[in-house]
């Protein structure tokens, strides 16, 4: 009987393992708590802590490992910002999903320069939610999508992200140079454009700019598509695009 307790807790402790960790920070009780009961029904989640301000969230981040967390973006000082620009200057692998009141640009704009992954409503379906978590915890970037869909918020981010220390003014040159096919292709997704919408004006397949989107990131060594063409414009590879 002893065997088989110890056996279920090796068991147990294996399942848990292979959850997605997620912690919570939102100033309101009530809230975390709602979205606690909807992710801990998914078996494949486990919410492994909550924070109801900045601070509390710096120091339950640091206990419990998480791999995603939800931010609050209305959080006292500090705020929703500054508590994912400190977790990410910290944790850079960590998948950050704030959480907004509102579809507000500029917030939108302070996210994506703070590195969260993705930038949803509050009222986000909780469907919708869970999958995001899913897509963030498997590394992508959704932030990405949403600021090009808005061309002047790309136009700004785009403009603003050539100074950012995560670049350098001492940035070492590329050992393996873009092909002009993958340049174009950044171009159009400077330009706003969608993978779709990329593959239709070139004449090509969605799934070859995808596959060109992988060899890009690989060869500038960045991760994800805001990053390659950013650094793409500080070579003069492609040009800023228009207000």
């Amino acid at each position: 009987m002893e065997a088989e307790k110890t056996e279920k807790r090796r068991g147990d402790k294996g399942a848990d393992e292979n959850r997605t960790r997620i912690v919570i920070v939102d100033g309101h009780t009530l809230f975390r708590r709602g979205v606690r009961n909807i992710l801990d029904l998914e078996p494949d989640m486990s919410v492994v802590g909550e924070a109801g301000n900045g601070r509390e969230a710096l120091a339950v981040v640091e206990d419990t490992s998480p791999d995603v967390v939800l931010m609050d973006l209305s959080l006292p000082a500090p705020n929703g910002i500054e508590t994912t620009q400190r977790l990410k200057r910290e944790l850079p692998s960590l998948g950050i999903i704030v959480l907004a009141p509102s579809d507000d640009e500029d917030q939108l704009f302070d996210a994506i320069k703070a590195g969260a992954a993705a930038y949803v409503l509050k009222d986000i379906d909780p469907t919708d939610l869970v999958a995001i978590i899913r897509r963030v915890r498997s590394g992508e970037y959704l932030i990405n999508d949403k600021v090009f869909s808005k061309p002047a918020v790309a136009s700004r981010v785009l403009r603003e992200f050539r100074e950012l220390a995560v670049y350098g003014t001492e940035a070492q040159p590329i050992f393996a140079p873009l092909s002009p096919r993958e340049v174009e292709i950044l171009d159009n997704i400077a330009q706003g454009m969608t993978n779709k919408q990329v593959a239709y004006a070139l004449g090509i397949s969605e799934q070859t700019v995808k596959n060109h989107m992988s060899s890009i990131l690989r060869k500038l060594s960045v991760n994800d598509r805001t990053q390659a063409v950013v650094y793409a414009m500080r070579q003069g590879w492609i040009k800023i695009p228009e207000d």
